[in-house]
């Protein structure tokens, strides 16, 4: 499987703010500037929307993010994220949230 440009910058992230304090701390306070500074792209935000970092590196906490509501009120699991949910999941979880960050198109040409 080949990775998307977008992907391999979301792990170069991930792999920099495990690797470096510094930047974890900045990439927190300060999330699109520190993007923006490690990739030397703008980030192309949609109107009123913003990124939020929170350290999820403490092992003795687990941590539960709830996503946005779909727009739409019909929309149902399929039959892999019903497996996810329901404690099945193997490793496809990373990817399927790395394909939706993808989805996002925040890039832009700095």
């Amino acid at each position: 499987m080949e990775f998307t440009q977008e992907q391999k910058t979301y792990a170069e992230i991930v792999q920099k703010a495990w690797e470096d304090a510094d930047f974890k701390k900045e990439l927190v306070s300060n999330p699109v500037e520190t993007i923006e500074k490690l990739t030397g792209k703008k980030l192309n935000l949609p109107e009123g929307k913003k990124i939020i970092v929170r350290d999820q590196t403490d092992e003795s906490s687990v941590y539960i993010n709830i996503p946005a509501k779909p727009y739409h009120d019909d929309v149902e699991l399929n039959e892999s994220q019903l497996e996810m949910v329901a404690g099945g999941m193997e490793t496809g979880i990373i990817k399927d949230v790395v394909d939706f960050l993808s989805s996002l198109s925040l890039y832009s040409p700095k």
